[in-house]
């Protein structure tokens, strides 16, 4: 939730500057009455770039790869936004002006559709940039959170592009983009270490299975990035705010002398400030991650044990139908073979109890996941039984009455894909 504020904050300030330089201008000039044109063009922005938000939550790709390749996409997406708007911030309302002017000056209707298509263009690049990225961040965090930090951060954006040009809201610019942009940066690195993270799960990209234990419990854990952006954010603001007093009280100082020693004594308690509080964030990731890898490595969920009935075993499908997780155990020759039943929208996901990437680690159940204990990835319950990513090694099985059937033959040739 709190990247997805981030991001929409971010974004939709960028778009409220843009058009409140537009519509500022325009009053100043003698040219109010193109402002609704402007209007205009902020909603069809706004309607298409909510059609590009529908359109990528119904286009679901469950591909672990394609997944992979949208978290990096939408991580350059976000480095590009910061460099952009660092690079052009200076020389942005003199350029918006400009452009505007030679749109203002042409006759009739001309005018008003040069400013509709100005503006429509500036704030969908902002919307489609928002819609893709946003998307990506849903793919590794709960997708009511990503709304909520969405609505959030475009009302808080719009409430600081408005308070800012009515003048009843001082915002130092440089500071509110610094901060964002370096936080921001988080952003993006917890995207591509996403997006990679699914290309190894794809076989996209070489992965082993100390290599999902170390990165999959952060990458797939809200928890860990949260404390990490929030952590960042609070010591970024402090900074700043420990900026502006010292300068604030450097200003009010009488003699030459006086404000230098002042200033070497804010320098001072400023770095001392500036590490504990960081020391302090150490010690709560440390603590964060330790928490999320022994949730991890918590110990498997019980399975109950099954006994062959010749060479098939035979569950009731009065047992499994339920939606839940069932693990069970049987004992084929000197092999204990561990297998999972899963109802799945259309029938039911069987597999062992282990994947060819992570091995015999196993999964658990969380709400309405499936999680793998070893790197923990979501598994798409529809896919369980099917191969990819770090889905359960899938076993054949059918329905005999109320009897879901499995060959114990297909149970023993899966095992043979397990890595050691």
């Amino acid at each position: 939730m709190l990247s997805a504020f981030l991001i929409a904050l971010r974004e939709g300030v960028e778009a409220s500057l843009v058009v409140g330089i537009i519509l500022v201008y325009l009053s100043r000039t003698g040219r109010g009455h193109l402002a609704r044109f402007a209007w205009y063009g902020v909603a069809a922005a706004a309607a298409l770039s909510l059609g590009v938000a529908v359109a990528l939550e119904r286009f679901r790709i469950s591909e672990d790869g394609f997944e992979g390749l949208m978290l990096l996409v939408a991580s350059v997406f976000v480095i590009t936004m910061i460099v952009w708007m660092n690079r052009v911030a200076r020389h942005l309302k003199k350029e918006i002006e400009a452009k505007v002017e030679a749109y203002a000056e042409r006759a009739g209707k001309a005018a008003g559709w040069g400013i509709f298509l100005f503006v429509f263009l500036m704030v969908l690049r902002e919307g489609a940039e928002l819609a893709l990225i946003l998307r990506a961040v849903e793919l590794s965090s709960e997708g009511l959170q990503t709304w909520i930090g969405t609505i959030a951060g475009i009302g808080a954006a719009v409430a600081v592009g408005l308070f800012f040009f009515k003048g009843t809201l001082r915002v130092p610019l440089h500071r509110f983009f610094a901060v964002t942009s370096a936080i921001l940066m988080l952003v993006a690195f917890q995207l591509a270490l996403t997006g990679l993270h699914e290309l190894s799960e794809a076989r996209w990209l070489p992965s082993s299975k100390q290599e999902m234990a170390l990165i999959g419990p952060i990458v797939r854990n809200e928890l860990f990035f949260f404390v990490f952006i929030f952590g960042a954010a609070a010591l970024l603001i402090l900074r700043e705010w420990q900026s502006a007093s010292n300068a604030k009280a450097a200003n009010e100082a009488t003699g030459e002398a006086e404000k230098r020693l002042l200033e070497s004594q804010n320098r001072r308690q400023g770095s001392w400030m500036i590490a504990a509080v960081g020391a302090c964030l150490v010690v709560i990731l440390v603590l964060t991650a330790d928490f999320i890898y022994t949730r991890a490595n918590s110990a498997p969920p019980s399975a109950r044990a099954l006994s062959a009935d010749g060479n098939v075993v035979r569950i009731p499908i009065s047992e499994v139908q339920d939606g839940t997780l069932h693990l069970y155990t049987i004992t084929a020759g000197n092999q204990s073979l561990r297998f999972l039943i899963i109802k799945k929208p259309n029938g039911y996901g069987v597999g062992l109890d282990a994947c060819r990437i992570c091995g015999a680690e196993g999964y658990r159940q969380d709400g309405q996941n499936v999680i793998c204990r070893h790197c923990g990835a979501a598994i798409y319950v529809p896919s369980i039984g099917d191969q990819g990513g770090c889905n359960p090694i899938g076993v054949s099985s059918h329905a005999d009455g109320g009897d879901l059937v499995i060959d114990i033959s297909s149970l023993t040739q899966a095992a043979k894909e397990i890595p050691q």
